[in-house]
């Protein structure tokens, strides 16, 4: 199908559509599954500008291992849904680790980017992955094989990637305000959206049951569709557009439930909105972090979220309460990305 371009403020567009649901979500509280390190029921890493990713325990705060990274920054972090593997994302690579054990070496290092990889995103299978770069593509990866599997053409520099639940489209955006959906059955860009012109997207999130997708830009803006599918198209409906901070949003994520979504800004806080009926109003502004807030990652109850910021610090918050419970210290510059895993098994 050919791409559409649309320029309004939000725009209606249709495209193909593959793929099948993944299963729904597991509770953190149930840590008593068997597995083969009980100690990683929970596993939250961040990592940063000092070229050290760091391996927490959540509830104590005690930083549990370091990996040197000391040839670039880390830009991004994943963990596979399994728990086996930590994707960390940097200039021109991404190195894969095995989180089971001590070693400080990555097991792979995938090569083929030319410039900064902004982002990196797991199969719900953990069999392949897809990254996102200032070089203006996306790539697959098979996660045995160091080489890209396929290649996409963003034609801009790409600042955030997402993996449909359907696993069968790709969603990205990029630095000249295109937020575009890819078709892995037919290796092609099926929509583009174009909110506001030459204002970069700088994150986009899906929801876990396909409803709804939210754009996040420079100008503090976030804009809502509605996601429909049939067994040929998927059919985006412009909702809203609401102003959600007065500077540079850097992330936007809706949590498990879909009840809510949190905003990351450079104005050095954090806002969580209701998406009852795409109502998002303002439920709750978390405030302790002194510099920009680059990265969130909610808990797979949607109860919490941990933030990691330019103060050196990473935050567990209680969203019932909006108060830091955990504080990580360690991190020596800017802390940009964190990854948490507490699914049950």
């Amino acid at each position: 199908m050919p791409t559409t371009r649309t320029h309004t403020t939000h725009g209606h567009v249709k495209g193909q559509h593959h793929g099948n649901p993944i299963p729904g979500h597991g509770h953190p509280q149930q840590q008593q599954q068997p597995q083969q390190h009980d100690s990683h029921s929970v596993i939250l890493v961040t990592a940063g500008y000092d070229h050290v990713i760091r391996f927490w325990e959540a509830l104590s705060g005690v930083c549990s291992r370091t990996i040197q990274h000391p040839d670039a920054q880390v830009n991004k972090l994943a963990i596979s849904p399994d728990k086996q593997y930590l994707a960390a994302a940097s200039n021109q690579h991404v190195r894969l680790y095995d989180i089971n054990s001590a070693h400080p070496n990555p097991i792979l290092s995938f090569k083929g980017h030319t410039s900064n990889v902004t982002a990196v995103a797991f199969h719900c299978e953990g069999k392949w992955m897809v990254t996102a770069s200032e070089d203006h593509t996306l790539k697959i990866w098979d996660i045995r094989c160091p080489d890209p599997q396929r290649n996409f053409d963003h034609k801009a520099p790409v600042n955030d990637v997402v993996i449909h639940p359907n696993q069968g489209e790709l969603i990205s955006c990029d630095q000249n305000g295109s937020i575009k959906l890819w078709d892995l059955g037919e290796s092609s860009c099926t929509h583009e959206l174009v909110p506001e012109e030459d204002v970069p997207i700088r994150s986009v999130t899906v929801a876990n049951d396909g409803s709804s997708l939210v754009a996040a830009n420079n100008k503090g803006n976030c804009y809502v569709w509605k996601m429909a599918h049939t067994r040929e198209f998927t059919d985006l409906q412009p909702i809203t557009k609401f102003a959600a901070h007065n500077k540079y949003i850097l992330k936007c994520v809706l949590s498990p439930d879909v009840k809510h979504l949190a905003t990351c800004s450079a104005d050095s806080t954090v806002k969580i909105w209701k998406t009852d009926n795409y109502s998002f109003e303002l439920e709750r502004t978390l405030v302790g972090h002194q510099r920009w807030v680059w990265d969130c990652a909610f808990s797979a109850d949607s109860a919490y979220l941990v933030t990691a910021s330019s103060d050196h610090v990473a935050r567990l918050w209680e969203l019932s309460s909006g108060d830091t419970i955990r504080q990580y210290n360690g991190h020596q510059k800017a802390a940009v990305c964190v990854a948490l895993n507490d699914l049950s098994m």
